[in-house]
């Protein structure tokens, strides 16, 4: 049983629950500095996320997105026939999480030169006022119908 208290437990955080989830998905995510990368600002509503990838193939990355976490898998394949005398340059496996905020969304990605360059875009949507409608307090009065048998 779970005993900790959530900030958002409160009755003034209805409909939050997401956000909880996310920070729980946070904090399992483990902080690995491989493969690096770079995000940037490009133009006032969009972002890049750079990885660096040298000596994969466009074949061996995979791009997923589920409940606003984006993530790329790369797997290469070490050559079998080399024999290295210092090897600096990783063949390992990586899976690399990213959480986006509500809002942004994927909108490509490009592999150039052994670089992944993830594009991605915030879309905006002016905030309105919406007037609420009240109702009567008093429930409309339903009679139930009787239904007539026809002997």
């Amino acid at each position: 049983m779970d005993d900790r208290v959530s900030l958002f437990s409160s009755p003034l955080f209805l409909g939050f629950e997401h956000f909880e989830r996310l920070i729980d998905s946070l904090s399992k995510i483990q902080d690995d500095s491989y493969p690096p990368y770079n995000i940037e600002q490009i133009g006032e509503n969009g972002f890049r996320i750079t990885l660096a990838l040298a000596g994969f193939k466009k074949e061996n990355i995979k791009i997923s997105m589920s409940n606003n976490q984006l993530t790329i898998r790369g797997k290469q394949e070490a050559d079998a026939h080399s024999v290295y005398i210092y090897r600096g340059i990783a063949t390992r496996q990586f899976v690399k999480t990213f959480i986006l905020a509500d809002g942004v969304e994927v909108k490509d990605a490009d592999f150039d030169n052994g670089l992944l360059h993830v594009n991605l875009l915030r879309i905006t949507n002016p905030g309105s006022v919406r007037i609420i409608e009240i109702n009567s307090t008093l429930p409309k009065k339903i009679t139930p119908q009787i239904a007539k048998s026809s002997d």
